[in-house]
């Protein structure tokens, strides 16, 4: 082969959550698209803030065109930056530096750039929590290190004495999603500072720094009253990935940030190496006009009770139909356990309803199915004869 095998093999091979996607569009095609329940992508159905529409309008009329499009500086617009600090502090009480700020192609870009920048050989090791993002393996992997499982504790929250077991010499990031894609779980401050304290212990133990990188797309999306953690708070090493994405409903846009903390461990030169991976692999000045949406727009947030309400009536409806579900407190989806105890089965089992939901082994934790219920309140209400349906083959 002349080309790159493991990149040929990358994209041969679509995620799962992609090619449950395209095959319902292929369903919707053939037998309507009412007719088809689909839970497999976590694409926003709630539209952005008006403030969104009324910025891009007043910046595309009023603004000079050759500035609005025009580049800014490698690491993304100075006056960006310092509203994005200004208002983390409004909301945890934390200073982010921004000059230790870097703008990005969204988390996915935040991440890759992220451990690009911090992983530094072969026997490095980046642990993470299951269940997680399957592309945390892929970003990992090309960065050069090996992705380090954790299982979840009962709830599909952290197990923290896994957890410390895991960390040795060559733990060089953890990377941790709260509120958590795919299980919607929001972990609970005790574990956080559990966590934090286990990295200062293994710091201690073996005389190295490891990183927590905080991947933050639905930090914005929690529900019941609660907060997301700000995890510089609770360990000084930790790097902030965002995406606005979620919080705006800006998904297709590809604008986010990384934030490296201000007291990590030689905190400039980690937000130098963040620099340098960014122009290493072609991550520099993130899509400007956006750059100046997210100054206009940062600390908005789309309407998330329509995801709260989605939530209570799809997770009140399949609990009472018999389904284990961990319970959401963030984000757009539910974990839901295959009654069979075989994820592909059940999701195989779904699809003969036409409810496409994605088997949860690539998230690193067999078992479960993820649904993405940020759909129409409609397809969810019109969506629960055919769960019953199902119901009644594992329970009856």
């Amino acid at each position: 082969m002349i080309c790159n095998e493991k990149m040929y093999g990358l994209g041969a091979k679509r995620s799962v959550i992609r090619e449950l996607f395209e095959y319902g569009k292929m369903r919707k095609a053939a037998v309507g698209e009412d007719k088809v329940y689909d839970f497999s992508l976590g694409n926003p159905s709630v539209p952005p803030p008006p403030a969104v529409k009324e910025a891009l309008i007043k910046m595309l009329t009023e603004e000079s065109e050759i500035a609005l499009h025009g580049y800014t500086s490698a690491q993304g617009d100075k006056g960006t930056r310092d509203t994005i600090a200004a208002h983390y502090a409004e909301e945890y009480g934390f200073r982010l530096d921004p000059d230790m700020m870097y703008m990005t192609c969204g988390a996915a870009a935040s991440l890759t750039i992220t451990l690009n920048a911090i992983v530094k050989d072969p026997s490095d090791e980046v642990v993470t929590f299951a269940p997680f993002f399957p592309e945390y393996r892929v970003f990992t992997e090309k960065a050069g290190a090996k992705l380090v499982v954790c299982p979840p504790a009962a709830g599909l929250e952290i197990d923290v004495k896994a957890f410390e077991s895991l960390l040795n010499e060559h733990t060089r990031a953890v990377i941790i999603n709260s509120p958590n894609n795919p299980s919607g779980v929001l972990y609970p401050e005790e574990q956080v500072k559990a966590v934090a304290a286990a990295l200062e212990r293994a710091e201690a133990k073996f005389g190295t720094t490891i990183y927590l990188i905080s991947d933050e797309p639905y930090r914005a999306l929690v529900f019941d009253g609660k907060k997301a953690t700000c995890f510089p708070s609770y360990y000084k090493d930790t790097v902030v990935c965002y995406s606005y994405s979620k919080s705006l409903s800006l998904p297709g846009e590809r604008i986010g940030y990384i934030a490296v903390s201000p007291l990590a461990t030689e905190a400039q030169e980690l937000y130098l190496a963040v620099c340098g991976a960014g122009r290493a692999l072609g991550y520099v000045c993130a899509p400007a006009l956006f750059q100046r949406l997210v100054k206009a727009c940062d600390g908005l947030t789309s309407d998330v009770n329509i995801y709260r309400e989605n939530r209570d009536i799809l997770y009140s409806a399949l609990t009472e139909m018999g389904f284990t579900c961990a319970y959401p407190s963030g984000a757009f989806y539910l974990f839901v356990k295959a009654p069979s105890g075989d994820a592909n089965e059940f999701s195989e089992e779904a699809k003969k309803m036409d409810i496409l939901v994605v088997p949860s082994d690539s998230f690193g934790c067999e078992g479960y199915v993820r649904i993405a219920y940020c759909v129409s309140t409609d397809l969810i209400r019109r969506s629960l004869p055919a769960f019953k349906a199902l119901a009644a083959k594992y329970f009856l």
